[in-house]
């Protein structure tokens, strides 16, 4: 069956009796249907911090067009720790619709490790990103609103920062002029807009920790500069309180199931490529006071979702993680080893072998955080006995155990392995978790870090402009802040056609921008763009109702 055919063939429990295994009552519920709810964040304020929770990351190798199922394996393992005895709990991020549409068509796991109801998974769900979307473009509209009615902030009209932004895959709004049409229509300037993943609110969201750290952190975005080149702030065009109306009920985490039954929250969605790459601290926060073992994802690959994971999130929230899951599987490190994707389905161990390269420096780079790795070998139904083993071989000649994983196929039956070395791996309390640089290192020297010991570059390169705006943003007393790395996610370095383990490459910093709000620097590298365009065939042209009313070709 394909994975839409299994989630529907599933028997969902209400979801007042998947909040009876976390001890969440039916009035701190509010639910959406019959099989997802919010819950009530005062509730979840409420509860004791639970001192015994262990806390797994899951990550991957770099993504390829053959797949790597860190999503599936994120479920698979949650449901595993279940059936081993453990109150796990599973966090991952909402799907955004850009690339529901796009390339992706779904992303809610896949076979019979996977979360439901999974068309309103990936669809509207429970509103969470339309309120983002509309908490955003009320402020560009209040930008431009206040700049037509006398300006009082001084805001010059060429240094309006804030662009919009629509939750679809849409190049042709990358560049625009607004305001064109006379004078009742406003002042014309150029902006433009971004993916709603990537917006600063979709990042605020994701970091915040309740209401009135949610509005603080609203009032401190900057939407643009005077002539003087004086910031002005959200709150200096009085659109932080609306905004946090919007967001009210968008910042309760929301919980859903898996297909086995149990708990999981999906809550916030920002893109690991050109945002921060995690759920929100709330969910994650709430997992941690509910569960024995939360398991949570980071997008794409390691070098993108795992090091945001560790320097932002963690940074911030003051979390310590026990473990990291890094998923490969043998299609794609035969891609990275130099198999071409229709070559896929022959035995190949030399591309293995060649392809390990990608894993190796994964797991180099998840050492320096402190944190034991275990590898999960992600498992498709073409891979031989012998490339398997080449990579267990490869994982324990750096003392790392890679364990075949066939969660897409058996659920929990197929991870038990993985989850029973998951438990090992958090009791043995070998976890010394540190981020990668301290906060006081000067912004270049972080970003510079990140570019040579996580993508082994050579250098970074930035012109006088940038170097002197992250100078700028340092006197202005933000130097303490992480800093987010835009950049492709299919390669270490920022040319998305360098798969395996490139050295000897320069990093090119394009943009920086600082998101004041949330609380780091964006550094936009090489061609990354923030609002993505549909591929030659988007995904929405496989995706219509059939005959019975039902949603077709969504995953």
């Amino acid at each position: 069956m394909s994975d839409i055919e299994i989630a529907r063939a599933a028997t969902a429990k209400p979801i007042f009796e998947i909040g009876d295994k976390l001890n969440i009552p039916a009035e701190a519920l509010k639910p959406f249907g019959h099989d997802k709810a919010k819950v009530d964040l005062a509730w979840i304020e409420s509860q004791p911090e639970n001192p015994d929770n262990k806390l797994v990351l899951v990550t991957a190798i770099n993504p390829t067009p053959a797949g790597e199922g860190k999503t599936t394996t994120t479920v698979g393992l949650g449901d595993g720790l279940n059936a081993i005895g453990k109150d796990a709990v599973i966090c991952l991020r909402e799907p955004s619709l850009g690339p529901c549409f796009g390339m992706k068509g779904g992303a809610a796991g896949g076979g019979y490790a996977q979360v439901i109801p999974m068309e309103d998974i990936n669809l509207h769900f429970t509103g969470d990103f339309h309120a983002i979307t509309s908490a955003h473009n009320l402020l560009s509209a209040m930008i431009d609103n206040h700049i037509y009615w006398g300006n009082s902030c001084d805001i010059d009209i060429r240094r309006v920062v804030w662009r919009r932004v629509l939750d679809m895959n849409d190049r042709a709004l990358r560049q625009a002029v607004v305001s064109l049409g006379g004078v009742a229509n406003g002042f014309p300037r150029e902006t433009g807009f971004d993916i709603t993943v990537a917006s600063e609110i979709m990042a605020i969201l994701c970091l915040a920790s309740d209401l009135a750290d949610l509005q603080k952190r609203l009032g401190d975005i900057i939407i643009g500069y005077r002539r003087d080149r004086s910031p002005v702030f959200c709150r200096d065009v009085e659109a932080d309180g609306a905004m946090t109306v919007l967001l009210k009920d968008a910042l309760q985490p929301n919980l859903v199931q898996t297909l086995e039954n149990n708990p999981a929250f999906i809550h916030g969605g920002p893109f690991a490529n050109i945002a921060h790459g995690c759920n929100s601290v709330v969910a994650t926060k709430s997992a941690m006071k509910l569960g024995d073992y939360v398991v949570t994802e980071a997008g794409f690959g390691a070098d993108l979702g795992a090091e945001k994971f560790f320097d932002i999130k963690c940074r911030k929230a003051g979390l310590s993680p026990d473990c990291v899951v890094l998923v490969a599987t043998i299609r794609a490190l035969k891609m990275n080893g130099g198999v071409a994707k229709d070559e896929l389905g022959s035995e190949n161990v030399k591309a293995v072998e060649n392809g390990s390269a990608n894993l190796l420096r994964h797991i180099e780079n998840l050492k320096q955080f402190g944190v034991p790795v275990v590898v999960a070998i992600n498992h498709f139904i073409t891979d031989t006995d012998a490339e398997v083993a080449a990579v267990k071989a490869a994982a324990e000649g750096v003392g790392v155990d890679a364990i075949l994983c066939q969660h897409w196929a058996k659920g929990s039956e197929g991870t038990l392995e993985l989850a029973n070395k998951v438990v090992e791996v958090c009791e043995s309390a070998a976890a010394q978790f540190a981020p990668l640089y301290p906060d006081d290192m000067p912004l270049f020297e972080k970003i510079k870090t990140v570019a040579t010991r996580i993508y082994r570059a050579d250098d970074v390169a930035a012109d006088k402009r940038i170097r002197d705006q992250l100078r700028d943003w340092e006197a202005a007393g933000y130097g303490n802040l992480p800093i987010c790395m835009a950049k492709t996610q299919y390669s270490f370095s920022t040319d998305p056609n360098l798969r395996g383990a490139p050295t000897g490459h320069i990093v090119p910093v394009r943009e920086v921008r600082l998101s004041a709000g949330a609380g780091f620097i964006v550094v936009i590298c090489g061609d990354i763009m923030t609002m993505p365009g549909l591929p030659r065939v988007p995904a929405a042209t496989s995706i219509c109702l059939d005959e019975n009313g039902q949603i077709d070709g969504l995953f």
